[in-house]
């Protein structure tokens, strides 16, 4: 073999060798992505069941309460019993909770209590993950008909959705758009609206305020403030201390 086919034969096998590993190294980054999207989703299943589990429990053994609480992070991450000290209630919210998920829990979370009242506030991670607003608006519809259904005595109040900051702020129009369904809709079933968009948005920004959330989306304490202050006067008109 002539030297220049020898530095040419020399090249390709180096070229090809290259390939191979960086081909290889894809294939690795892959398998490790794709293992780390089955362990986040195992814990995301593990903490979803963990929390039916403890609604189960709950019902059975407190069976007495005022208020029930069904949402998303918004409502998990809410000590009700900071901030609604003057009532029983029972939080039912899970992070990263939609309208589809809360379909198919509503008898563990809602039919197997027996509330005085229920606060509904879900709706914002359909929206964020893309889901359509007519297919939300159907959920919602199934929500209510279904709470109405099988609770007939409790009283609904229905939060609107909340104003979002930072990069999430592009989905504001949006949240507008589904708190003009929800008041709608609350008025056609007869359940009190509560409007938490407009307290916690800066008029000069149009996103929610700076000190009411940690990062444009959750509340911080002083946000859970202005949130619960509003839920709980519209609690007051058909509840006692």
């Amino acid at each position: 073999m002539s030297k220049k086919k020898f530095v040419i034969f020399a090249i390709s096998c180096a070229l090809i060798m290259a390939l191979f590993v960086g081909l290889a190294a894809i294939a690795y980054n892959r398998t490790k992505a794709r293992k780390k999207h089955e362990e986040t989703a195992r814990l995301i299943r593990e903490y979803y069941e963990n929390k039916l589990s403890t609604y189960r429990l709950e019902n059975q053994t407190n069976p007495n309460v005022d208020v029930v609480f069904l949402g998303d992070s918004l409502t998990d991450g809410c000590d009700l019993s900071v901030y609604y000290p003057e009532y029983s209630c029972f939080n039912r919210g899970i992070g990263g909770e939609t309208s589809y998920g809360l379909v198919d829990r509503l008898q563990v979370s809602a039919y197997d209590t027996n509330p005085k009242a229920i606060v509904l506030l879900i709706g914002g991670n359909d929206i964020l993950g893309g889901k359509s607003l007519e297919s939300v608006y159907e959920n919602y519809g199934k929500i209510i008909t279904g709470l109405k259904e099988h609770l007939p005595q409790a009283k609904i109040v229905w939060c609107s959705l909340t104003v979002l900051g930072n990069r999430w702020a592009e989905y504001n129009d949006t949240m507008r758009m589904g708190n003009q369904k929800i008041e709608q809709m609350a008025e056609q079933y007869g359940c009190t609206f509560v409007d938490l968009y407009t307290p916690l948005c800066d008029p000069e920004t149009n996103e929610i305020v700076a000190e009411y959330t940690i990062e444009g989306v959750h509340l911080t304490d002083a946000g859970y403030r202005v949130v619960s202050a509003k839920i709980t006067a519209a609690l007051k008109t058909f509840l006692k201390d």
